[in-house]
């Protein structure tokens, strides 16, 4: 549940009041007892966090570790296991095919 700020325009009294999102805003000073409360739009709570740091590898699941070790496993000549530079390399292959002359 958030707090949220309340100021008085009659008396100018200023308090914090801990309330549910779906509750109405207050409307009677606890001061003066005056209706003439209005709820401060505030900038809200900041996310706090703490410790060496976040980062978006922290949370990759095991699915990323099997495929990062397939990729350091391929061919270092730079070609692929799909035979590349082939008559039989698939549609999309980008490796020019091999010539006689090559």
């Amino acid at each position: 549940m958030p707090t949220y700020d309340y100021a008085c325009k009659a008396c100018g009294h200023r308090f914090e009041e801990f309330q549910s999102i779906s509750a109405d805003p207050l409307k009677t000073c606890p001061a003066c007892k005056k209706r003439r409360l209005e709820r401060l739009i505030g900038a809200g709570a900041g996310v706090i966090f703490k410790g060496s740091g976040f980062y978006e590898t922290d949370y990759r699941g095991a699915s990323y570790a099997n495929d990062a070790k397939k990729d350091t496993d391929a061919p270092a000549s730079g070609g692929c296991s799909n035979k590349c530079g082939t008559d039989d390399a698939p549609a999309g292959c980008s490796m020019p095919k091999k010539t006689d002359s090559q």
